[in-house]
C-alpha cells in the first residue's frame, strides 16, 4: 500500500511542473498582449549639437554706387558712341562724341577777335606815346608864354592859346590811357570767351567720371545731345554690387553691420556678402525695413536680379528638440517627456530656433526621449509604447 503511494506522488510532480510551467507562459503572453496594445508614440532623443538661427531676407541686386554720364551741352549731335552696354571703362575714358564743327569756327573767331585787341593795345600804347610828347610840347611853350606875359613881352591871347593847348594835350593823354584800359578789357573778355569756348569744346567728348560697368546705354547715333533727357551712360562704380533687400522690422534689433550673409541668386553659386547698411526706418504701410548687403565686383551678377540672403544672426551649443514636441501654453512652454513608459510633461525654457529643432537651455537632458509631435491627445502618466523617430533633433549650423 505505501509503495503505491510513492508512485502516484512521483506520478504527480511531472504534471505540477508541466502545469507550473504552462502558468508562466500564459502569463507573459498576456503581459506582451498588453504591451502590443498601448498606444505607439513617435518619440526623438533629446541630443546635443550646434545651433544657428538665421534670417531669410529677400531683394535685388542693385549698385553699390551708380554714375549718371549726361552731355554738358546742349543741341549738339552724337557722331561717335566708343562704349556698349557690358563694356568695363576705366576713369576719363571717351565714351561718345559730339560734332564740335560750330564750336571750333566759335573758337576760331574769338582767336580773330584776340589778334584785333592785341592791335588795338599796341595802337593805345603808341598813342599815349604820341600825345605824351605834344603834352611835353604844349606845357613848355605854355611855360614861356606864362614868363612873356609876366615881362609884357607876349599879348593875354597868345597866353591864352598856349594855355588851352597844354590842357588840350593833357586831356589827349588822358584819353589815350583810357583807350588802353578799354583795349585790355576787351581782350580780358575776349579770352575769357575763348577759355569758355576750350572748355565747350572739350565738353564734345562725353568722358566716365570713374572706372566701371556700363549697365545701360540710352544714347543713339545721330540723335541730339539734350541736358533735359535721360542720362545717356549708366555705370556701377568699379562693379561694386549688392543687395538691396526688406526685412521685418521684428527682425531689424538682431542685425549687426559687418554680420555675414549667404546670397543666392538663381543659375549662380552662392555668394558671401557682408550687412553695410540697416534702415534706420521702417516703412508704414508694409511694416518692412531696408538692409544692404555688399557682394563686391562680380561679373556673373546682374544689377536687377532676385536674390534671397540668409542671415546668420546668433549661434550656440545645447540641447534640441523637433519644433513639434514643444506645446505652447499660457504658462509657457513644454514638452511631453516619455519615462518608463508614461507621459510627462515638463516645463522647459527654450533658446535659438532653426527650421527643424529648437534649442532647450533649461528643463531637459541629454538622452532623454520627448514625444516628436505632442498635442492634446496625450495626458500626464498616460502609459505609452515609445517608437524612435529617425528624425535629427538637432540643426547642425550651416
Amino acid at each position: 500500500m505505501l509503495r503505491s503511494v510513492m508512485i502516484l506522488a512521483v506520478c504527480a510532480m511531472p504534471a505540477a511542473a508541466s502545469l507550473g510551467l504552462w502558468g508562466g507562459a500564459a502569463a507573459q503572453e498576456q503581459k506582451a498582449v498588453d504591451q502590443s496594445q498601448l498606444p505607439a508614440v513617435s518619440v526623438a532623443e533629446v541630443k546635443r549639437g550646434s545651433f544657428t538661427e538665421t534670417i531669410l531676407v529677400t531683394g535685388s541686386i542693385v549698385a553699390r554706387e551708380e554714375v549718371l554720364v549726361s552731355p554738358q551741352i546742349d543741341g549738339y549731335r552724337i557722331i561717335e558712341l566708343l562704349a556698349e552696354e557690358g563694356d568695363r571703362v576705366k576713369a576719363g575714358q571717351v565714351l561718345a562724341r559730339l560734332d564740335r564743327n560750330a564750336l571750333e569756327a566759335q573758337l576760331a573767331q574769338l582767336n580773330a577777335q584776340l589778334a584785333r585787341s592785341d592791335a588795338a593795345i599796341s595802337q593805345a600804347r603808341s598813342l599815349i606815346v604820341q600825345n605824351e610828347a605834344s603834352q611835353k610840347q604844349a606845357d613848355a611853350a605854355f611855360a614861356r608864354a606864362r614868363d612873356l606875359v609876366k615881362t609884357g613881352a607876349s599879348t593875354q591871347s597868345i597866353f591864352d592859346e598856349r594855355e588851352a593847348a597844354a590842357r588840350t594835350a593833357a586831356a589827349s593823354v588822358t584819353s589815350a590811357k583810357d583807350g588802353l584800359i578799354l583795349a585790355q578789357a576787351e581782350k580780358t573778355q575776349i579770352e575769357a570767351q575763348i577759355r569758355e569756348a576750350k572748355v565747350r569744346l572739350g565738353y564734345t567728348d562725353i568722358l566716365t567720371p570713374s572706372a566701371g560697368l556700363i549697365t545701360r546705354r540710352t544714347a543713339r547715333l545721330g540723335a541730339m545731345a539734350s541736358l533735359a533727357s535721360d542720362p545717356m551712360f549708366r555705370i556701377v562704380t568699379k562693379g561694386e554690387v549688392e543687395l538691396d533687400a526688406e526685412i521685418p522690422e521684428a527682425y531689424l534689433p538682431k542685425l549687426q553691420l559687418g554680420r555675414t550673409a549667404i546670397i543666392n541668386v538663381a543659375g549662380v553659386d552662392e555668394r558671401r556678402g557682408t550687412i553695410r547698411l540697416i534702415s534706420s526706418e521702417v516703412d508704414k504701410a508694409t511694416r518692412l525695413g531696408k538692409v544692404r548687403i555688399f557682394i563686391g565686383d562680380d561679373p556673373a551678377l546682374r544689377v536687377g536680379a532676385f536674390a534671397r540672403g540668409i542671415i546668420e544672426t546668433s549661434s550656440s551649443d545645447g540641447l534640441g528638440v523637433p519644433p513639434s514636441a514643444v506645446l505652447y501654453t499660457p504658462d509657457g512652454a513644454a514638452v511631453q517627456l516619455v519615462q518608463d513608459g508614461k507621459i510627462m510633461t515638463r516645463r522647459v525654457k527654450l533658446g535659438l530656433r532653426t527650421a527643424d529643432s529648437v534649442e532647450v537651455r533649461e528643463g531637459l537632458t541629454e538622452g532623454q526621449f520627448v514625444v516628436a509631435r505632442s498635442g492634446t491627445l496625450l495626458r500626464e502618466g498616460d502609459r505609452v509604447r515609445p517608437v524612435i523617430t529617425a528624425t535629427t533633433a538637432v540643426s547642425e549650423a550651416r
